[in-house]
């Protein structure tokens, strides 16, 4: 979403609706200095880094939106989302990298902005760093942590996100499977949605829908922001200035920057980004090494791989993509990757061969399948059945997907072996992919491949 908020300005800008009109929107914003007396800080590469930090700010919110959405509570005065955002240097490309809030960080010395003691370098949680030191304090400890230096800083609040969906007219969010998070009141069954502002905030915050908690919350992040960015860009929004002065006013109001971040800067990167697509952006999370590191008076931490994390934030100082470049695939969205699921294949046919073609056929879309068809005691199968065991059910929906036309078929005590019986009305294999594919080596996705089709 912050991304989409400096380029509502920029794209603007570029459409030659006025610098004057820019310069009101920047007057607006309100200003911090987080660089302020900073020394020894990393090199700067080429293009341009943004830290974008989402505080869990909640004081505009009225009573029956908290209760609506399960706002309720205390604001922590902590980062609920930290991420770096690197533009390239021919601003044709946004490589946007989460830095998962619980990751195990080590603060420089500093001064605590609410206490005023002075604090050692120390051990803590990254998002506690706000807390402690403010948007100064995180600046450092982030480049500290990567190396990386960072050029600008924006930091919004959840009534900024709220309003700015809304303004837009919704964000649309495909999924494979329901989505029930309790803590945030998020109930989304399984298909696309258009979410208003609130439930888009269940969406991002939502971190108990599966055991992959904060990371899977991060992945949900980054999939939203490239729909942001879809919506943003396709709807012909920015380009009018009615429409444009909405979503400028929702979001600019509680919106804090650095000093440096100005018209100019807007209005330059305007320019350059004027056929900027979610094609242009990709995704990734910093690689994690150990998950549940305990650390003794701060409870259990994620704790970078010190090498990939390396080489992802080497990668970022170079300007250099972290995303291969591909082709948009015309697979189908599954739950389970194909390459996660055992396959048995059997021939429920008297057609010679039938079973080693089926078998071939899911081997080569990424199923990891025996190798070793055999014809099934019932060979006068009409309909291909897709056989397994109760526990592996969403392994199984995402085989049947491939499948077209199959039968799914309960059958305890097969484990986690599927198996698919051939049958007469066999036609093909459809090509299927995971919701959240491995990609290169940082696991990056760009922003075309994870919105909906």
């Amino acid at each position: 979403m912050r991304v989409a908020t400096s380029l509502s300005v920029a794209v603007l800008a570029a459409a030659g609706i006025g610098h004057a009109v820019v310069t009101g929107l920047d007057s607006d914003i309100n200003r911090i200095d987080p660089f302020k007396d900073m020394k020894n800080r990393p090199a700067r590469g080429d293009g341009m880094n943004v830290l974008l930090v989402g505080t869990d700010g909640r004081d505009r919110i009225t009573p029956a939106e908290k209760k609506k959405y399960r706002l309720g509570g205390a604001p922590c005065r902590c980062t609920d989302t930290i991420m770096i955002v690197h533009l390239s240097e021919d601003r044709q490309r946004a490589s946007i990298v989460s830095l998962p809030r619980d990751s195990y960080a080590e603060t420089p010395a500093h001064t605590d902005r609410t206490t005023g003691k002075q604090h050692k370098a120390h051990p803590l949680k990254l998002n506690a760093a706000y807390a402690e030191g403010g948007p100064q304090l995180t600046v450092r400890t982030v480049e500290n942590m990567t190396h990386v230096k960072i050029d600008h800083y924006l930091e919004v609040d959840f009534t900024s996100f709220m309003k700015t969906v809304d303004v837009l007219g919704g964000v649309r969010i495909c999924t494979v499977r329901p989505l029930k998070d309790t803590y945030t009141g998020l109930d989304l069954p399984a298909g696309t949605h258009d979410l208003n502002g609130g439930q888009a905030l269940q969406y991002v915050r939502a971190r108990h829908t599966d055991g992959a908690s904060d990371l899977g919350r991060m992945q949900r992040q980054q999939r939203f922001l490239a729909a942001l960015i879809a919506r943003a860009t396709s709807s012909g929004v920015l380009l009018n200035p009615i429409k444009f002065q909405d979503v400028t006013g929702a979001v600019l109001g509680s919106v804090r920057a650095d000093k440096g971040f100005g018209t100019d800067e807007l209005i330059d990167l305007g320019r350059a980004m004027r056929t900027f697509s979610p094609s242009s952006s990709e995704f990734t999370t910093v690689p994690i090494g150990t998950m549940g590191y305990a650390v003794k008076g701060i409870g259990s931490t994620l704790k970078w791989d010190e090498k990939k994390a390396g080489r992802l934030f080497r990668t970022l100082r170079d300007d250099k993509p972290l995303a291969p470049h591909r082709v948009r695939s015309k697979a189908l969205l599954v739950d389970v990757a194909p390459q996660q699921i055992r396959v048995q294949v059997e021939n429920g046919t008297t057609t010679p061969g039938l079973g080693r073609r089926v078998d071939s056929a899911l081997a080569a879309t990424g199923f990891r399948t025996t190798r070793a068809p055999v014809n099934a005691r019932d060979r006068s199968v009409h309909r291909t059945v897709v056989q397994y065991d109760p526990g592996w059910d969403r392994s199984a929906k995402s085989l049947a997907t491939a499948l077209p036309g199959s039968e799914l078929r309960p059958a305890k005590g097969l484990g986690p072996l599927l198996r698919v019986i051939a049958g007469s009305d066999f036609k093909e294999v459809r090509k299927v992919r995971a919701e959240d594919p491995t990609q290169g080596e940082f696991g990056a996705v760009t922003g075309d491949q994870v919105v909906c089709p």
